[in-house]
């Protein structure tokens, strides 16, 4: 199987490629040809290692330029990429239990990892009864060529809410018309740039901010978490040359509490078009804190995206792409019972009344493209009339056939090439409000 997604591994562009963070504040740079070399290389060592079409491959390590050679050497080798987190705060035991559930249902033909991870890692394959030692990533001296490819570009995994990981199976088809989705929605022009410091490892920062840009050979000026977290107004900075990212709501939220205006002194904002808000429900006060920062430098507050997506979905279902204020509604409590009309007490786009709109607002994420179809239905599966609470259901090119190796989700469902979400919304006005899982925040009868 081929896919348009590997195509640059053969046709690199020169004038463009990957700003990496630097530990020192500046940024390391390769462009694309080094990039497409330095994975087929990777290729072709793991080729060596036994790697074959449709393999699963396991990797672990930070994000660096070995990690996206590494990612990137898999694809060319024909086989699917499982991307796992790096330990960030977890104490050892936890994480190498963590691991070996996701490893146990992977079945990996290889394990990488850094060096410095291989004992945690070749527990977890211990635990996982696969055994042996993860392999260290490096190069061979020649390229390979491109290899046919399985069914599968990426296995996904995901906690869900009930703790246990589940692997979302996502092919070459889901993630091409995902990345083509996200495109049209952010508008997304040939050239463009991107920026974002969001893991590798989940959805929103693997397949929005970093397989969108690259596999399209846009520039990606590319950070780490902590690395945010540590000075977010680099990542602000990044907009005088970039014009689109995504991030959840709370990012806003600590950048607008951390930045202090001097740091963005003389940086121009105009050219930032999309700021993609998701992962979570959107909370009109964070976007708003945010916009006052950096409305003096030239950012406009209809660059907001409020969006909705999924791993199940290989990421993207809607997104506000109208350009306009996102709108926030209130809705009644007690209104909120499955199945039945929601009743909506106030509305408002964001603005200056958004200050302190915490509890109980929600905000749009936009309008359902027509190749992603979304309904909401009852408790029986039937299809309710716009206004009425139920569960979100996704169809089109982007849902994904369901979860490797018959894994069962608690409260998402694969059926009829439909995902049935798990999460709870209601159409106003044509847009999508989620209010998050079914049964957390809604009086189920």
């Amino acid at each position: 199987m081929s896919s348009a997604l590997r195509e640059w591994l053969d046709k690199p562009q020169a004038d463009r490629g990957v700003h990496l963070a630097a530990e020192d504040g500046g940024w390391e740079y390769r462009d694309y040809p080094a990039l497409a070399s330095a994975a087929k290389r990777s290729a072709a060592a793991l080729i060596e290692a036994g790697v074959r079409p449709g393999d699963v491959v396991c990797v672990v390590l930070p994000t660096d330029f070995t990690c996206i050679e590494t990612f990137f050497g898999v694809w060319a080798a024909g086989a699917t990429v499982c991307l796992i987190t790096p330990p960030l705060f977890q104490d050892g035991d936890e994480y190498v239990a963590h691991v070996a559930a996701i490893l146990r249902q992977a079945r990996p033909a290889l394990t990488v990892a850094s060096a410095d991870l291989a004992e945690p890692i070749g527990r977890a394959l211990e635990a996982a009864g696969i055994g042996g030692r993860p392999w260290t990533p490096r190069q061979a001296d020649h390229e390979a060529d491109l290899q046919p490819a399985g069914e599968l570009a990426l296995l996904q995994f995901t906690s869900g809410s009930s703790g246990e990981p589940r692997g979302v199976m996502v092919t070459w088809a889901n993630l091409e018309a995902n990345r083509d989705l996200i495109v049209r929605t952010a508008d997304y022009q040939d050239g463009d740039e991107i920026a974002s410091w969001l893991p590798l490892y989940h959805d929103m920062g693997l397949i929005g901010c970093f397989l969108t840009p690259v596999t399209r050979q846009g520039t990606l000026w590319l950070m780490r978490p902590d690395q945010f977290i540590r000075d977010p107004a680099r990542w602000v900075r990044c907009f005088a040359n970039a014009a689109h990212t995504a991030a959840p709501p709370f990012a806003y939220a600590y950048a607008a509490r951390r930045i202090k205006p001097e740091q963005l002194e003389g940086v121009d904002l105009s050219g930032w078009r999309t700021a993609i808000v998701g992962a979570e429900p959107i909370d009109p006060h964070a976007l708003e804190v945010f916009a006052r920062l950096v409305e003096p430098y030239g950012f406009s507050r209809h660059s907001f995206k409020p969006a909705y997506g999924m791993a199940e979905t290989t990421l993207l279902v809607t997104a506000d792409t109208a350009d306009r204020d996102p709108l926030a509604v209130r809705p009644d409590p007690q209104t909120l019972v499955f199945g039945e009309p929601v009743t909506v007490l106030e509305r408002r786009p964001l603005g200056p009344d958004s200050l302190g709109a915490k509890s109980g607002w929600v905000v749009g994420t936009g309008t359902p493209a027509p190749e992603v179809p979304v309904v909401i239905v009852d408790d029986e599966g039937r299809e309710l009339p716009p206004g009425h609470l139920g569960e979100i259901v996704v169809g089109g090119a982007s849902a994904c056939p369901g979860y490797y190796a018959g894994a069962e989700g608690r409260s998402t469902r694969f059926a009829d090439g439909r995902v049935y979400t798990g999460d709870a919304g209601f159409f106003h006005d044509g847009q999508l409000f989620v209010l998050g899982r079914m049964g957390d925040s809604i009086k189920v009868r």
